[in-house]
């Protein structure tokens, strides 16, 4: 019998080792799904990425219950929760990321101190005060946090990246650590001069086009 998603299993995997080669992510820490039909496909806690194989992604069904023979990750309340809540997301990444997680230990989002912040879905990132992993506080939390939003940070902890699919979700996550990393460095010197709300609000309707790319032109019959 053939492994059901077997293209979408092999694409997290990819995605969770370019996590860790691209300093999203450290060693086991942080999780990914993508929605599938009838539920979800969720990382298994506590393996190295570079050892998974298409069988030990766990398939989720949104009653909690799953199918599989690896336990799911300890976040799989937080991702499900999540795609029930946003039905247009289809990929939830969850990362340990240096200057992210330097933020969110401060306790500080990312505010509008650079245009790309856009990119998250607002006018700033928002950082979800702390509960303890795997538990129904940091569900809510992350869930207020990310309203409007496609990307926030988690206190103590780590961020969330949300895309329409797990491609989206990885460059997303890389914009937002990116852009950690260089108010992180801003702040080194001083304060940042923020946008205010008539600019943010105005990049925010030019992100509504920004790098989309027109179809092909029909060819003459």
């Amino acid at each position: 019998m053939s492994l059901p998603h077997l293209a979408e299993r092999e694409a997290m995997i990819a995605t969770a080792r370019k996590m860790n080669t691209s300093g999203l992510n450290q060693g086991t820490s942080g999780n990914l799904s993508v929605r599938v039909d009838g539920g979800f496909l969720l990382t298994p806690t506590g393996m190295d990425y570079d050892a998974l194989t298409p069988e030990d992604l766990v398939l989720m069904r949104f009653d909690g219950s799953h199918e599989g023979p690896r336990r799911p990750s300890s976040e799989w309340q937080l991702h499900l929760d999540l795609l029930a809540a946003r039905p247009e997301v289809g990929a939830v990444l969850h990362a340990h990321s240096m200057f992210c997680t330097t933020l969110a230990c401060l306790r500080r989002g990312i505010p509008a101190f650079h245009y790309m912040v856009a990119a998250a879905g607002g006018a700033d990132v928002r950082c979800a005060p702390y509960a303890t992993f795997g538990t129904p506080e940091l569900v809510r939390h992350a869930l207020a946090a990310l309203e409007g939003r496609k990307a926030c940070l988690m206190a103590n902890h780590g961020m969330l990246a949300l895309g329409r699919d797990l491609a989206a979700a990885f460059k997303l996550a890389v914009e937002v650590e990116t852009l950690a990393a260089m108010y992180w460095r801003a702040l080194q010197v001083g304060e940042p001069v923020l946008l205010d709300d008539a600019e943010m609000e105005r990049v925010l309707e030019k992100f509504k086009t920004y790098g989309q790319q027109p179809g092909p032109t029909p060819r003459a019959g």
